[in-house]
């Protein structure tokens, strides 16, 4: 059973396991509305995780695309010329606050 708080278009906006002050009904686990709104939730935070992941990887591949240019693998001329612009900018930006050596925690552990 979970507890409910409804706006006034009869939305749910709050959804609890135990009680609270604000509650104005209960609803089975199995009930659309409960189910809906936990789908929701589960939808925002696996998109919060994936936004995560995201900025992580980019300094994974910006990390590995200076690695490569600087054994001469690739040259920043092989790439289009929107993504050496773009590497340019982000080139500047991280000289601007101290290089490579503060982006990737000493700490972490795991392979890439």
């Amino acid at each position: 059973m979970f507890y409910v708080q409804r706006d006034a278009q009869g939305q749910l906006v709050r959804v609890e396991a135990a009680a609270w002050a604000e509650a104005t009904e209960t609803l089975p686990a199995d009930h659309h509305e409960i189910q809906a709104w936990f789908a929701n939730a589960a939808v925002e935070n696996s998109l919060k995780q994936l936004k995560q992941s995201d900025l992580e990887m980019i300094r994974v591949l910006d990390d590995l695309i200076q690695v490569l240019t600087q054994k001469g693998v690739i040259r920043v001329t092989d790439l289009p010329p929107a993504a050496q612009a773009k590497l340019m900018d982000r080139t500047q930006a991280r000289e601007a606050l101290g290089g490579l050596s503060q982006l990737i925690d000493d700490e972490e552990t795991g392979l890439i």
